[in-house]
């Protein structure tokens, strides 16, 4: 069986930074199989690239504030982006 990817290119806002959102993203990333990566934005929102599975990718959004007493997110915009199909791992942009 084929192992399908898609990427896609994820903007979240509300109390996303100073609660560990990145890190809990890089755990998720763990979970789902998941690579790309995570970074804080200017104006308080956090952007991400995720790769994967489309179950997986489905997943790990859906978990991003679940099981976390600090994070909210008010908003989560989801585009396509182009697959890159060599890239392995999950990490934080500063």
């Amino acid at each position: 069986m084929e192992k399908q990817l898609v990427r896609k290119y994820v903007i979240v806002t509300g109390r996303v930074q100073g609660v560990g959102f990145r890190y809990h993203a890089v755990n998720l990333a763990m979970d789902y199989n998941i690579t790309g990566w995570v970074r804080n934005m200017y104006n308080g929102g956090v952007e991400m690239e995720i790769q994967g599975r489309q179950i997986d990718v489905d997943m790990f959004i859906r978990k991003l504030d679940e099981d976390t007493h600090w994070i909210r997110i008010d908003n989560c915009s989801v585009a396509d982006s182009i697959v890159l199909p060599d890239e392995t791992g999950f990490r934080v942009r500063y």
